[in-house]
């Protein structure tokens, strides 16, 4: 089976690369020449566990190529997938031009019965567009190809999105067309030969699943978040709430761990993008309205209270910063926490040293040269104020605090993932800060 994937990004690089391994012959199409000539010399653009390796993997087997044309693979493809970018406009609402340029090629240079599957996070009714778009494109050809267009919303988790992918909780297919079904049916097999977890609905459902699925995520980090700083307040262990209501099945553990902010390329935008779409039909979404003011505002969190801890007075001050993507096991520092606080910091006139395994290139291209890059975690304590723990990768669990009290000027630790032990903490002469 031959399927074309357009768009290299963090979605089409993983779907393209997981589709090979099961057999498939997959062209991965960008426009970005220098992406597409770096993947051919087998550069991975993002970081994600295990990814590379399959990329070479399937580059060297011959089921996995790369192209800046859609064209010269389109006439033996039976499927293809589109995973471009739909970054957010000024209010917040999906930009669909590159889901529509898509749509435009694929009108415009199909020759035979073919699908378009939109894989991108999409609001309810693109599909209707991108079904519009294409009819027009055969209209200026004067031609009657005959095609399907279906959605197909991805739910991959930063950090384990191979695994996801290869062993998928559930694979949502929008369509109108039994034959869209029986073709995705086919080409998704591999992944559930040992249970059956495909779910077939309308379009505009399918559509609205992705978002309201991210929406649920988000809401309940934000409840969290709320409770914690509440707890805060009234004397109350957070953790030990969380364990509580963790422990009724109707409500389950994922997600309900506080901390400081929730950040990466889905959940900011997808509140955002939801929001936008019931404003425009007339519905105020007040639930998901406040989820987003919760999370702008946990942001500034650790912020708050190094300020209260000296007293507004933090000229001068070194903070040091462990971790700096949204999340471990990635180096995507999009909406990231971190990026907030550093700002914060440095308006206050703080010096910041970080640190992160992973994410350093990354925080260069962002932050130039207005912060100290340090090669380790202890390097970036040295003679700090204060320390705050911003993404909580395994390596910094269980550090050396015999060698952070020694070196740190102040020891003072903010942790924003609540993963030290307090008491521990005070034993050893540190002054402890956490999230609720």
């Amino acid at each position: 089976m031959n399927i074309a994937i357009v768009g290299t990004g963090y979605v089409g690089l993983v779907t393209g690369t997981c589709f090979a391994e099961m057999g498939v012959d997959v062209t991965c199409v960008d426009v970005d020449a220098a992406k597409i000539e770096a993947l051919r010399q087998g550069h991975i653009p993002i970081y994600e566990p295990g990814l590379e390796e399959m990329v070479l993997r399937n580059v060297e087997a011959g089921r996995l190529h790369f192209t800046t044309e859609l064209t010269s693979c389109l006439q033996d493809v039976e499927v293809v997938f589109s995973a471009v970018g739909t970054p957010p406009d000024e209010d917040g609402a999906a930009d669909l031009r590159y889901v529509l340029e898509v749509a435009r090629t694929f009108g415009q240079h199909i020759n035979r019965y073919t699908i378009l599957v939109t894989k991108s996070t999409v609001p309810v009714g693109t599909a209707q567009r991108v079904k519009e778009v294409i009819q027009e494109e055969l209209a200026r050809r004067g031609v009657a190809v005959p095609f399907d267009v279906a959605s197909n919303p991805e739910f991959l988790k930063e950090g384990a999105a191979i695994r996801d992918f290869m062993s998928p909780d559930r694979v949502v297919i929008g369509t109108e067309s039994p034959r869209v079904e029986k073709i995705m049916s086919r080409l998704y097999k591999p992944f559930l030969l040992q249970r059956e977890r495909i779910i077939f609905t309308d379009i505009a459902s399918a559509e609205m699943i992705k978002y309201a699925s991210n929406a649920m995520l988000a809401t309940r980090i934000s409840f969290m978040n709320d409770i914690a700083n509440l707890c805060e307040l009234v004397g109350a262990d957070v953790n030990m709430v969380r364990r509580g209501i963790g422990s009724d099945t109707r409500i389950g553990r994922k997600f309900l761990y506080p901390g400081c902010g929730y950040g990466g390329s889905c959940f900011p935008k997808d509140v955002k993008a939801l929001i936008q779409t019931a404003q425009r039909a007339g519905y105020p979404m007040e639930v998901l309205q406040a989820v987003d003011r919760v999370n702008e505002r946990q942001k500034g969190i650790l912020f708050e209270k190094l300020l209260r801890h000296f007293d507004g007075n933090l000229k001068g001050r070194v903070v040091a910063l462990w971790g700096l993507s949204f999340k471990p096991e990635t180096d995507d520092m999009r909406e990231a926490p971190a990026l907030v606080l550093i700002e914060r910091l440095l308006e206050a006139g703080c010096r910041v040293q970080v640190y992160d395994p992973i994410a350093m290139d990354e925080a260069r291209r962002r932050l130039g040269d207005r912060v100290s890059y340090c090669r380790d975690m202890y390097e970036a304590a040295v003679d700090a104020d204060a320390l705050m723990l911003v993404t909580e990768w395994k390596e910094f669990r269980l550090p050396s605090f015999n060698v952070l009290k020694r070196t740190m000027r102040t020891p003072l630790i903010l942790d924003g993932r609540n993963i030290y032990d307090k008491e521990q903490l005070q034993e050893q002469g540190f002054v402890y800060y956490k999230i609720g």
